[in-house]
Formats: C-alpha cells, sequence, structure tokens
C-alpha cells in the first residue's frame, strides 16, 4: 500500500530530474560501448570523457557520426537544465506578482452582509415553500450544447470552459434551462419547484446596482399542463408578495405576450426571420430611449424605417382592461391569429390578477420584450419606482439626494417549447416561471441599512464573575447546549466581568448567566437581561427553561 503512494516532494522539479537522468542514460548507452572500444584499443582512459589527449587515429572528427550524437547530447541536456532553472524560479516569480483582489463582477460577504442576505434568502424561500413549492438543485455547468442557443443575442455573455477530458461545458447562465433539462430528462410531467443557487454571466458588471458576473437567482416555476392564465397568476402573485415582504419601496410588474408581440411584428410589416432580433432591441426600451432603438432596428438590424415608425406606435402603449379592449378593436391585429390569442390570453391574465389583489400594482405594457428565445406566452417584468437614496459624489451622503433605481428586480414569463428540446420523445410540458432578482435587492436594502446587524443568533452567554471558575463554566454552557439554548463562553480562563458584559452588549446577545461562589454554594446563579441589565437569581437545574421562557415573551 505504502509503495504505490507518492512520495513527498514529487513535483515538477523530480519530474524533470528523473526525465534527463533517463535522457542522459539513453542517449549515452550507445556510446559507452564505444567508450570500452576505444580503452581497449588505446590501452588507457584517452576518450571524449577523460582529461587525457586521445591519439589521432582515434580522435572524434566533426564528420563522425558520435561526434553529431554527443553534440546532439549536449544540446538536450542544455535544454533540460534551463527548463529546470525556469520551473525553479517560477513560484518565486508567481509570489512576487500576485495582485490580491477578487475577480472583476465579484466581490467578498463578510458577516454583516452574509446575515442581510441570509435573511432575504430565508424570507423568499418562506414565500415559495407557502404556495407548494418543492426544492431541486442541478450541476453548477452544464454541456455548452444544452445552454446554447437558448438565450438570443445574450448568448455571447454565457462562460465557457475549458475541455477537461472530451466534454464542451459551460457555467449555468440561468436556472431556468437546467430545469427544463431536470424536467425533460427525468420525464417528469407536474412540478412546483423553486430553486434558490448561483448563476453566472459575462456581463459588464456595476456592482453599487447590484449587477454582477456570479450572483444568486431565486426560482419559481410551476411545469404541467393546466388551464390557461391560472399558473401565470400565481407567479405575478408570488413576485408581489416576495417584493412586499422585502419593504423594497413602490414596484410596478409589468405584463405583456409574445404571442401579442409576434402579432404586432407581423402587422407591422417585420419579416418573420427578424421577429427575434427585433424583439431583443424592444427589450431595451427600459434602458434606452425610443429613438436609439430605432436607429439600431434600421441600421443595424436592417428594418425599414416606415415599419420601425409603426412598433414605435404600439409599444408606448401600456394601461389596463382598457388597453386589452382598445387592442382587441385594431383592424391590424384582428386578423392575425397570435395576436387575437395573445390578447385573450391578456384579458384572463388581468382578471385573475384583479382578484388576486394585484390591479394597483400591474401594468400591461407593449414595450415589454425579455429577449431570451425561449418565452412563448405571458412575460412579466417587477420594475422598482425611482426613490430616493442618499448620494454624494457618487456615494451615501448626508445632505444631496439622488433620484436612484435599480431598475428590474424579477422577470419571468412562459415557455412552453424549452422542456421538449431535452425530452427523448421530444415530448413537450408547458412551463411557466418567475426569477428573483436578489443581487439588486439586496444592494439597496444593504444601502438602506441603518442599524447594526446581528452576525449570531447566541441566546445565552456565560459569564463569571471571578477567577477560578471556567471549569464550572463550562460545564453550565455544556448543559445548556445539550438542552437545545444557543449559548456561548469566553475563550479565557479569567476574563474580566466588565468585559464580558460589554461583549455582550456589542453583540446584542439578550442574556448572560453570571456565576459566583457564593451562588453557586446555594445552587443559583445571575440571569442577567442585557438590555435592561435587570438580574435575578435562577435554580441552576431549571436554568435552561427559564431561559426559554424568557425568549418566547
Amino acid at each position: 500500500m505504502l509503495s504505490q503512494m507518492r512520495p513527498r516532494g514529487f513535483n515538477a522539479i523530480t519530474i524533470l530530474q528523473r526525465s534527463l537522468t533517463k535522457t542522459a542514460t539513453a542517449y549515452a548507452s550507445p556510446f559507452a560501448v564505444n567508450h570500452r572500444r576505444i580503452n581497449a584499443l588505446d590501452g588507457h582512459s584517452n576518450c571524449r570523457f577523460c582529461s587525457c589527449a586521445k591519439p589521432a587515429a582515434f580522435q572524434l572528427k566533426p564528420n563522425d557520426k558520435i561526434f553529431h550524437q554527443i553534440t546532439q547530447i549536449d544540446e538536450e541536456v542544455a535544454k533540460l537544465l534551463a527548463l529546470k532553472a525556469k520551473l525553479q524560479d517560477e513560484p518565486e516569480r508567481a509570489n512576487k506578482n500576485i495582485t490580491l483582489k477578487t475577480p472583476k463582477g465579484t466581490r467578498d460577504y463578510g458577516p454583516e452582509a452574509m446575515a442581510l442576505r441570509m435573511d432575504i434568502l430565508e424570507r423568499v424561500k418562506t414565500i415559495f415553500k407557502k404556495h407548494g413549492a418543492e426544492t431541486i438543485d442541478t450541476p453548477v455547468f452544464e454541456l455548452k450544447e444544452v445552454l446554447t442557443g437558448k438565450y438570443g443575442e445574450d448568448s455571447k455573455l454565457i462562460y465557457d470552459l475549458k475541455d477537461q477530458g472530451g466534454e464542451i461545458l459551460a457555467l449555468r447562465y440561468d436556472l431556468t434551462v437546467p430545469f427544463a433539462r431536470f424536467v425533460g430528462m427525468g420525464n417528469v410531467f407536474n412540478i412546483r419547484r423553486y430553486h434558490i443557487a448561483k448563476v453566472y454571466r459575462r456581463d459588464n458588471p456595476a456592482m453599487t446596482r447590484g449587477r454582477y458576473r456570479e450572483f444568486y437567482q431565486c426560482d419559481f416555476d410551476i411545469a404541467g399542463t393546466y388551464d390557461p392564465m391560472l399558473p401565470d397568476a400565481e407567479c405575478v402573485k408570488v413576485v408581489a408578495e416576495i417584493l412586499t415582504e422585502l419593504d423594497i419601496g413602490e414596484f410596478v410588474v409589468k405584463l405583456n405576450h409574445r404571442k401579442l408581440l409576434d402579432g404586432m411584428f407581423e402587422a407591422c410589416g417585420v419579416p418573420a426571420d427578424k421577429f427575434r432580433t427585433i424583439c431583443s432591441s424592444v427589450d431595451k426600451l427600459d434602458k434606452t430611449p425610443w429613438e436609439e432603438v430605432r436607429k439600431e432596428m434600421m441600421d443595424e438590424k436592417g428594418l425599414e424605417g416606415e415599419i420601425a415608425d409603426r412598433i414605435g406606435e404600439y409599444v408606448r402603449m401600456n394601461g389596463g382592461a382598457e388597453l386589452v379592449d382598445k387592442l382587441a378593436e385594431d383592424e391590424k391585429l384582428k386578423n392575425i391569429k397570435s395576436a387575437v390569442e395573445g390578447i385573450e390570453d391578456m384579458r384572463l391574465l388581468l382578471q385573475y390578477c384583479e382578484i388576486f389583489g394585484l390591479k394597483d400594482k400591474i401594468v400591461f405594457d407593449l414595450s415589454l420584450a425579455r429577449g431570451l428565445d425561449y418565452y412563448t406566452g405571458v412575460i412579466y417584468e417587477a420594475v422598482l419606482k425611482a426613490e430616493p437614496l442618499p448620494v454624494e459624489n457618487g456615494k451615501k451622503g448626508k445632505d444631496k439626494e439622488e433620484e436612484v433605481s435599480v431598475g428590474s428586480v424579477a422577470g419571468g414569463g412562459r415557455y412552453d417549447n424549452l422542456v421538449g428540446m431535452f425530452n427523448p420523445k421530444r415530448k413537450q410540458v408547458p412551463c411557466v416561471g418567475v426569477s428573483i432578482g436578489v443581487e439588486r435587492i439586496f444592494s439597496i436594502l444593504e444601502a438602506k441599512s441603518q442599524q447594526k446587524i446581528r452576525t449570531t443568533e447566541i441566546e445565552v452567554y456565560v459569564a463569571s464573575a471571578h477567577k477560578g471558575l471556567h471549569l464550572k463554566r463550562m460545564e453550565v454552557l455544556n448543559k445548556l447546549w445539550d438542552a437545545g439554548v444557543k449559548a456561548e463562553h469566553p475563550y479565557k480562563q479569567n476574563p474580566k466581568l466588565l468585559a464580558q458584559l460589554q461583549y455582550c452588549e456589542e453583540n446584542q446577545i439578550p442574556f448572560a448567566v453570571v456565576l459566583g461562589d457564593g451562588e453557586l454554594s446555594r445552587g443559583v446563579v445571575k440571569l442577567r437581561e442585557i438590555s435592561t441589565r435587570k438580574e435575578d437569581e435562577v435554580p441552576l437545574e431549571s436554568l435552561a427553561e427559564e431561559i426559554r421562557k424568557r425568549l418566547t415573551v
């Protein structure tokens, strides 16, 4: 067993040294024979390998075969020695030149930031579970062919991985395509699932606005064949509940329909093969003025100006049920099947959303496009209304206020044809879902946070009033742990009492148990409420029960 283990210190240098020895031996072996022959003829050790002069008859000449082979040995040995020296210098040079920073578009999160993040994720998860969702997990990387062709012009943002043994892989761009693969491969025909995990995009990051290259997504999806708009309306409800629960400010959920968009493009005269690329241009209207989008359609997408102007008339429309009625009477849309289907779906969706109490939180907006290729029906996007955050010279300040908004914080839609791409029998499973942009929400709540955030859940601190009590302190601490109480104590045998109580105040620990010889001799300890500094004597044997009682008040 031991003989199979790699020796300690077995590295690139060791391998190189062994290679050098083998190479030299292999090259030198034929010359060892010639060496002995020369010695036998000459009667002494005169040869290339000793310092004595050779007799003229046996001196090597430039045109001798042995001379060329020996020269080759010298050259190969010199190359190997140079490589060895380079490898020995490499670690030292690397350590000198290393730049300590996180990769572009990523950041570290300290205890306070992580406490806030975990609180947000738990609250999101609670709402997902309230709607009956179960969770799954998928690999952080997928086969590249699984991801390509699903994201339209955003496919260039996929992170490709180096070939690691015959599979061309890429980091997942979102959680929707891996979910569709999961459903298709597993022959799952109905599931309501949530998934909270990291995704990766080679985007231009904007850290202060919550746009990263590595970030969390919180997805809620419903897969299965159901009556129209019932699952879709519930997804909109989930978005509204989460944004209300997190209290990040006023928001609106924009609604539209891919079939209506396609019918609108057809009515305006857009060639069918340009529907998706024009849709990507329309998708930029939330960040880019219409004039610039129109210019892109004409200059980059080859669309006629007259057609672009017709599109402009539609994409400026928004409203509610009255807009549905207006579009239903539109002569250009009446004869286009996809447009009619989209309008009727929107009528039903708005009705269901009103029943769910969402009338004042939604808007039917024809400028909403969502550029991902896999959407086939209803699409939606939650946007925060701009609100004043204190900003001064690009940073938070006290005197100057500026309108700041991170824009979209959630989005989703219906994708009925995606699962069939991954099913062996090409069986389609209709799906609809939403993704919460939790990083953008976190950036807002982090900027708003004014109070110190607790980073632990410790409920009680076990302190000692004087020297020589650390063993008894550990005994009490162990009993509290066994009773399920979250507790800690100082890692010093004889700490000062004042320092222990200050630690409790700084870390917002609600209670402290103070041990003293006098109290212990009577079988009691002092239980101190940190916020009020009130102390009561509590029997040691009922300490855990008393702490739990006070924590529930």
